[in-house]
């Protein structure tokens, strides 16, 4: 019988960790699974680092893993292993390169990618397109600076070492959590998917407050009220962008046009003001803006004009 490596085994919590989040006994079989070792720890976090590398490349390529059918990709998680079966040595030269350095370390994501990153504390950062933010880890704080776009947070314990998301003069502390944050224009959006966050601006801590999992809240980068609502169904659609896909539930096709650009060079246009206003249902592909335009145009008695990079939906008048 074989006896599995630490490295090996790293290799399957990662691609496991990878795939969705841990139910209880999962969670319980990884924690028992680290607990033997200290060094268990590292070779997860390198096994991840690996398959992030692997999952920046294939996004590069312009493939995501939910475009893969699932036969497929079944067929395809053993050639994953076999490439992560080198990440002590990959690792090796990312340290040498700083990739687990403390200080300041620059990511980013292009159109249409989405980018997960192990962080140097055991933390987990999954970047929405066009998205830019500076990871500060030292002794006793973890900051993320997001400059822009959105991220999601699977923050790993340390009471010691609080973990703090900045946007602008807004803060999000977590609190033993998993959570998104998304810059906007006049602020900052969060959702919390476990646990809870603190959040407040500079100068306004006594103003401060504390969102749980379900809840969504709007932090005002000006003087005003923090928002928050339990909105558990809304956070899943929210948060559908983690594998590829916009999801809808009454929003407007303006609203989706507008979502939808963001990934894409090429641009939808919708001119008229009522088509603007039609209300959508479905899950659509963040990266198939043809596809999306194909299928709206049927719903709702329109037709697609295609001219260089500009995607046209327009009413088809009788």
């Amino acid at each position: 019988m074989q006896i599995e490596t630490d490295e090996d085994g790293a290799a399957r919590w990662a691609i496991r960790l990878d795939a969705d989040a841990l139910d209880a006994s999962e969670q319980a079989a990884l924690d028992s699974w680290l607990s033997v070792s200290a060094g268990r720890a590292g070779a997860l976090l390198r096994a991840q680092a690996t398959l992030s590398y692997l999952d920046r490349g294939r996004a590069l390529a312009g493939m995501a893993a939910d475009e893969i059918e699932p036969d497929v990709a079944r067929g395809w998680r053993p050639h994953r292993r076999a490439l992560l079966a080198g990440a002590g040595g990959l690792a090796a030269a990312l340290v040498a390169l700083g990739w687990f350095r403390s200080g300041d370390q620059l990511v980013d994501t292009g159109i249409g990618e989405l980018r997960r990153v192990p962080l140097a504390d055991g933390s987990l950062a999954t970047l929405n397109t066009r998205t830019r933010m500076q990871v500060d880890m030292i002794a006793n704080q973890r900051t993320i600076r997001l400059e822009d776009g959105e991220a999601w947070f699977r923050v790993a314990h340390d009471k010691a070492r609080p973990f703090v998301v900045e946007v602008g003069d807004i803060r999000v502390r977590a609190i033993g959590t998993a959570f998104s944050v998304r810059r906007r224009e006049k602020g900052a959006e969060v959702l919390v998917t476990e646990g809870t966050i603190e959040t407040w601006v500079v100068g306004q801590e006594a103003r401060a407050h504390r969102i749980s999992a379900g809840s969504r809240g709007f932090v005002p980068s000006i003087r005003a009220e923090i928002e928050v609502a339990t909105a558990p169904q809304e956070i899943d659609r929210a948060l559908a962008w983690r594998s590829g896909e916009l999801a809808l539930d009454g929003e407007t096709l303006a609203y989706a046009a507008e979502e939808l650009n963001r990934y894409n060079v090429r641009q939808l246009v919708i001119s008229d003001p009522k088509l603007r206003e039609e209300p959508l249902v479905g899950y659509f592909r963040t990266t198939e803006p043809e596809n999306f335009a194909r299928a709206v145009a049927t719903m709702v008695d329109a037709r697609v004009v295609t001219e260089g990079d500009t995607i046209r939906i327009e009413k088809m008048y009788l």
